[in-house]
């Protein structure tokens, strides 16, 4: 018979998303009282760094699926936060609004409180090593 509480000391991907639900609520609760969830605060502090790739590309480097970025660039368009560039041919890319860098103006003090908490919980743990971590696991699960 399989150890299978052994497996669920060992799987990685069990606590990832275990880690990552957390995470997120941690996170999530932060930016609640703006109105703005944890994807949304990504996709706008992506496009405020300046990031003008198509849309599969943002998708690939935010960690989202294609269509909740889709979902998400049109509830942010909605909102006010954001408004789409023609490019060339097919291509969209977007920019914030002045309302939109205001609410990521807003929302950054917030993610570095949520920030700060989770990290001074660390205690004997390291973050920069934590983040390490999970680069490395996340390069070894990135299909060849």
């Amino acid at each position: 018979m399989t150890d299978l509480e052994a497996i669920g000391r060992s799987c990685f991907a069990l606590h990832a998303r275990m880690t990552a639900r957390l995470l997120s609520r941690s996170y999530e609760a932060a930016l609640r009282p703006l109105g703005l969830t944890l994807p949304q605060f990504g996709i706008l502090g992506a496009i405020g760094h300046g990031t003008t790739a198509s849309e599969t590309v943002l998708a690939e480097r935010l960690g989202l699926e294609r269509t909740t970025l889709v979902r998400n660039l049109k509830v942010l368009t909605q909102n006010g936060w954001i408004e789409p560039i023609s490019e060339k041919g097919r291509g969209v890319r977007h920019r914030l609004t002045p309302e939109g860098q205001a609410l990521l103006s807003a929302a950054i003090p917030l993610w570095q409180q949520a920030q700060s908490q989770l990290e001074s919980k660390l205690q004997e743990t390291d973050a920069e090593e934590a983040r390490r971590a999970m680069r490395a696991l996340r390069k070894a699960a990135y299909p060849s």
